[in-house]
């Protein structure tokens, strides 16, 4: 046969069987506080991860300690008294023997070694870290992908203690149960339209995975009764990135949509300089304020923040430059007050409402015009984290603390980035997408240019306390945001129990017109080299085509057929916040067909030009 065919199960469906066979190794062995069960990356996609199992005789309390290189990275937590014992092991080092402490509660230690394989090529490279144990202590910087380099987090000297090896996407967060919170590995659509989100445990384990109908991009947010903010579209819709659900955290079911398309019209927003038609508002973070009961969303493509009630979906204001914005949206926009310093952000990035209601957010700074005449060159521009004091009642906005403009071009991203608020005077700023062309900030998308000597990508992260920065990383690549998070907590770190799905896929949209054709009755050819990659609820087609080619995924039954056309255009991107999925060459395609919505088992066919071809696979919805 000359398509590859494989079947996977879900990673949740997987780490539930390794779990409990886990566990019934425990039950069945003799493993004690002296010789304990070791398993090195339990769940698979954390190498730098283990689980220590044994039982004691009486309740108690235990300690484990991953010895660091130098005394002040050594990670530790004390877990509450158990009879059983199943222990996650957090903060190993990547090619190293590992020296593990375990230590009952005002008892015996006993010394465990973990032997973990060198780190791998995902795994981002070190330019420094500047900063003292004292002020990061046992806490790490997380950097979630923008390219092929992982999600992964450094210690206060630079060392890798945590490594995803799969392409979790977007923000990290979180959640208020300890576990965190970050979009699933399943793309659903390119560039980067992924199927959910999971939420798992910083071992690895996936507890929930949260399925959307119009997949997952960008940010998501916790409420405080649990239930959560998802950034989505419509799949079958024109446009993209326009679209936020709230989605019940115990059942997965979409509790409310809000269409933005309901308080902004398209066509008569001011446009930034990225805009495409499809992607006229590109939405690339949520942020829900609690004193307000308000949503506040950042569309890079319009270089505004929006801010509508949560009940209505009813607009509340703008933030950004009014400039070339109808008459009918001004009175939404606030006007600049004070005799500070003062600059619009423009492609902004991360919104945040502080506790006092002023608005931050990273100011990427491209173009930073919207009128074509005015716009500044990317060697000449500066990025930045700002904060405004908004005042509703008058309309009026105040610049009251910036970083990273000083810093001009070296400090410059055109896309991606975020910005944290600790407490008062305690902020992070993440400039995650500094690319250059030689000397100077590129004025083309380099990211996607790795292969070209002269293309140097980077990110920084600041943290700045009262106006003094306290820790600068620099890394090779780029990274879409940066989260400061302990591997530990005061909660359950690892909850045991299956993992569980839940929500439901989307119908995947079909091609308009079905091209009337009789199977050749030819298998299609290896040159193509077909891959079918099916799964539970899913299939994904990848092949290899030439630019140009008329080419039709079709699935029959019978009389019933569905078309799913796949360009082989060589289309750019506008707007690229997640390159982790193009592929170098740009002739490989990748289509995915989603199962809801169908019925039966289908002939899988090809239409290749002026032909269609068989595949020899079945799929069964």
């Amino acid at each position: 046969m000359a398509i590859e065919y494989t079947f996977t199960k879900s990673l949740v469906d997987r780490q539930n069987e390794a779990e409990k066979a886990m566990l019934d190794e425990l039950e069945a062995g003799s493993f004690t506080f002296d010789h304990p069960l070791v398993k090195l990356n339990p769940y698979f996609i954390n190498p730098l991860a283990a689980v220590i199992c044994f039982k004691t005789d009486k309740e108690t309390a235990v300690t484990i300690r991953v010895l660091g290189k130098e005394k002040e990275g050594t990670m530790m937590h004390t877990f509450p008294k158990a009879k059983t014992h199943i222990l996650p092991v957090l903060g190993l080092y990547g090619g190293y023997d590992n020296t593990v402490e375990i230590e009952l509660y005002r008892g015996k230690k006993h010394t465990v070694h973990i032997q973990t394989e060198p780190l791998s090529n995902d795994v981002p490279e070190l330019v420094h870290m500047k900063t003292t144990y004292h002020y990061l202590r046992d806490e790490l910087i997380f950097v979630s992908p923008a390219l092929t380099d992982l999600a992964t987090g450094f210690d206060y000297a630079g060392d890798v203690r945590w490594h995803l090896n799969i392409p979790t996407v977007f923000d990290i967060k979180r959640a208020a149960n300890g576990n965190i919170l970050i979009g699933t590995h399943r793309l659903l659509k390119l560039p980067y339209y992924m199927s959910g989100i999971y939420e798992m445990s910083m071992v690895g384990k996936v507890i929930r995975e949260y399925t959307i109908p119009g997949g997952y991009h960008h940010d998501q947010f916790e409420l405080s009764n649990g239930n959560l903010l998802i950034l989505t579209e419509d799949l079958t819709s024109d446009t993209v990135e326009d679209m936020c659900v709230l989605v019940d955290r115990n059942s997965g079911e979409i509790l409310k949509t809000w269409d933005y398309k309901d308080f902004l019209d398209p066509t008569k927003v001011a446009k930034s300089g990225s805009w495409t038609e499809e992607d006229w508002f590109h939405n690339n973070a949520v942020w829900y304020d609690e004193k307000t009961n308000s949503l506040t969303f950042s569309g890079r493509h319009i270089d505004s923040m929006c801010n509508i009630d949560f009940d209505s979906g009813k607009l509340n204001w703008i933030i950004g430059d009014p400039e070339m914005w109808p008459k009918e949206y001004l009175p939404y926009f606030f006007k600049p007050t004070g005799n500070g310093e003062f600059d619009w952000q423009y492609e902004q990035h991360a919104n945040v409402i502080t506790p006092n209601g002023d608005v931050m957010c990273f100011d990427n700074g491209h173009f930073r015009s919207k009128n074509p005449d005015k716009r500044i060159l990317n060697k000449d521009n500066f990025s930045r984290g700002v904060r405004y004091k908004i005042n509703t009642e008058d309309m009026t906005i105040q610049q009251v603390w910036q970083y990273g403009k000083e810093r001009g071009q070296e400090f410059f991203s055109q896309y991606i980035c975020n910005v944290e608020y600790y407490k008062e005077g305690h902020y992070m700023v993440h400039s995650g997408g500094i690319q250059y062309y030689g000397d100077d900030a590129s004025e083309q998308f380099a990211a996607l240019m790795q292969d070209d000597p002269m293309v140097r990508t980077r990110s920084i992260t600041v943290e700045i306390l009262d106006d003094e920065v306290m820790l600068e990383l620099e890394v090779k690549g780029n990274f879409y945001r940066a989260e400061k998070l302990g591997l530990y907590h005061d909660q359950d770190n690892l909850p045991l129990g299956k993992g569980v799905r839940l929500g439901q896929m989307g119908v995947t949209k079909e091609s308009d017109t079905l091209i009337p054709m009789d199977s050749c009755n030819e298998e299609l050819s290896h040159i193509y080299e077909a891959v079918i990659e099916e799964e539970d609820d899913r299939f994904t087609f990848k092949a290899t085509f030439e630019s140009g080619q008329l080419v039709m995924l079709m699935l029959e039954q019978n009389d019933e057929q569905h078309g799913y056309f796949i360009s082989t255009a060589k289309t750019p991107f506008a707007a690229l916040c997640c390159g982790t999925f193009i592929e170098k060459d740009a002739r490989k395609i990748s289509c995915s067909v989603n199962k809801a919505g169908l019925s039966g088992t289908y002939e899988v066919r090809v239409i290749v030009d002026d032909k269609k071809y068989e595949t020899g696979i079945k799929i069964t919805c």
